[in-house]
């Protein structure tokens, strides 16, 4: 048949098909993502065991949220908020190759006949069900309705494409392996998903457009490489050990690709048990691009201490990093990848909370040695500090508001609601740390001094409050609510000892054993210390599961 078969109606269907699979592809990444929520990072920190476990770890989350690149940056965001080091985000990524060619398989199968029935439960589920898990899962299965769909929509119009003679022709100039090598690279680059692209040659090939499987393994090739290129410039504003995970990722794809189309236009044979193995075209591309990218991984795996070498020489490690804790700028949240998928975002948050935790604590502890050692060098460093968390908290919040606008689990979703609250105890902690730093130059201008029963009493509270505030902080930071007990233990201590030290200081001025002038100072860092342990105490909670919660 000529061209007169393909009808300006077949290219607007083909059009349309194209964009349902992306927008499918996006959904259904995205709402894995959604379901999988605080599960995920679970699964991904796992991987710090050994590169084995991160291997099958990376298999895993690829096929959990449907997108290697979503996987791969959230593994390179990990590098970069320092969660994994450099060997063990390796590991992740070479599972995550393998993990991706999941889709490729599902498609082949063809399902798409009952891609209506997925639409229509998905959106049952996500209309109708006012439970937010449920709406999540409907929102999944709408999705991989949609890219169902996409594929029958398209099956038409490709059909009537591949009996078009000029495209038949245009089909013969990709038969060179390099130039289809480089169609799998520049299409997966322009669309960012590596599994897009292998649906849409899947989806092809279902529909019967003469692809060779020459044609098809080099386009894929190109495509394992393409995808990388994404991660890369996500790292560009990220940490030198981010850059190179991203790097490893492109490489590893490339030593791959380049070797085994080496090895393959050498031994055509390869191919050809492909074709005998499978008849289907579809199938054929599928086994091939999961095929691929196990030799892949085992021919590579053996290596993997000389590629992170290399990665390192590439872009060597810095001898003197600067701690950059104190700058007045987020360390985490401002990142390439920091706010790209709702898992780093969350991941991001908590890592700059603990941050802004470990300043204002410091702080607390800088602003009491400068009252208890009249120092105005502490005391102005007390103030630097000061500006310093109240820039975070600012800031901080900034981000949390954009990441209450993305979609998260139920989980992650109280979660934010919590570290609004975390962020606004941890900014008092530190103004009550402020106001105890102007106490020394109270101090110092009106030259006080406390009895010293007075000054006794006011370390033996200072060390309670500092003790609450790290147990607060190293629960916080590790999810751990093994010392919320003892933690409200201190917390009841404290009211005690602050209530009997203010009676006691009241005592002492009435028989003038203590400077009047001091009085009010005395009474005023109790009432500050005694309210930062109530702020701890808050901060602990959040560690503590709603079921214990009284």
């Amino acid at each position: 048949m000529g061209s007169e078969g393909l009808t300006l109606a077949d290219i607007f269907s083909g059009i349309g098909g194209l964009g349902l699979l992306l927008y499918g592809m996006k959904m259904m990444s995205t709402g894995l993502e959604v379901v999988a929520g605080d599960r995920l990072q679970v699964i991904l920190k796992h991987a710090t065991s050994n590169r084995f476990l991160g291997i099958i770890v990376g298999v895993i989350a690829t096929i959990v949220i449907n997108s290697s690149t979503a996987v791969t940056i959230i593994t390179v965001g990990f590098v970069n908020s320092g969660l994994m080091n450099l060997t063990q985000a390796i590991g992740v990524i070479m599972g995550v190759n393998v993990g991706t060619t999941f889709s490729a398989q599902l498609i082949a199968f063809r399902i798409d006949t009952i891609a209506p029935l997925f639409i229509f439960i998905g959106i049952v589920m996500y209309l109708f069900f006012k439970k937010r898990n449920i709406r999540n899962i409907g929102y999944v299965i709408l999705g991989f309705g949609i890219l169902l769909f996409s594929i029958t929509i398209m099956t038409s119009p490709l059909r009537e494409l591949s009996r078009d003679v000029a495209f038949q022709e245009l089909l013969l100039i990709f038969e060179n392996p390099w130039l289809a090598f480089l169609v799998g690279f520049v299409f997966t680059a322009i669309i960012q998903s590596s599994t897009a692209t292998t649906a849409i040659l899947v989806g092809m090939l279902m529909s019967g457009v003469p692809i060779s499987i020459v044609t098809t393994a080099f386009i894929i090739l190109g495509t394992n490489i393409g995808t990388g290129i994404t991660t890369v410039l996500a790292s560009i504003p990220a940490s030198r050990a981010s850059k190179r995970a991203a790097i490893f990722h492109i490489s590893y794809s490339a030593i791959g690709g380049i070797f085994f189309g080496t090895l393959i236009l050498l031994f055509p044979a390869i191919l050809r048990w492909f074709e005998t193995t499978w008849t289907d075209g579809a199938r054929q591309a599928a086994m091939f691009h999961t095929l691929f990218n196990v030799a892949t991984l085992f021919l590579l795996l053996p290596f993997v201490p000389l590629l992170s070498k290399l990665m390192e020489k590439i872009i060597p490690v810095k001898g003197n990093e600067i701690d950059k804790k104190y700058e007045r700028k987020l360390l985490y949240l401002d990142t390439g990848t920091a706010m790209q998928t709702p898992t780093l975002a969350m991941v991001n948050a908590h890592l700059e909370i603990v941050r802004m935790g470990e300043i204002a604590l410091e702080n607390l502890m800088l602003a009491l040695e400068s009252f208890f050692e009249i120092d105005e060098e502490k005391a102005e460093g007390a103030f630097q500090n000061e500006k310093t968390v109240n820039f975070l908290y600012h800031s901080i919040t900034s981000k949390l508001i954009e990441i209450n606008n993305m979609p998260l689990s139920t989980v992650d979703g109280e979660r934010v609601g919590e570290m609004f609250g975390l962020v606004s105890d941890l900014e008092r902690i530190s103004d009550h740390a402020e106001n105890i730093a102007e106490y020394t130059g109270l101090a110092l201008e009106g030259k006080l001094k406390f009895s010293e029963i007075a000054t006794k009493e006011l370390r033996t509270l200072s060390d309670l409050v500092i003790r609450i505030t790290k147990s607060a902080l190293k629960s916080y930071e590790n999810h751990d609510d093994s010392l919320h007990e003892q933690i409200d233990a201190m917390e009841e201590k404290v009211d005690e000892l602050s209530q009997a030290f203010v009676d006691n200081h009241i005592k002492r001025l009435k028989t003038i054993s203590c400077d009047p002038g001091s009085g009010v100072i005395f009474v005023d860092i109790i009432t500050d210390l005694e309210r930062s342990a109530d702020h701890a105490k808050n901060i602990a909670a959040v560690a503590v599961p709603e079921s214990k919660r009284k």
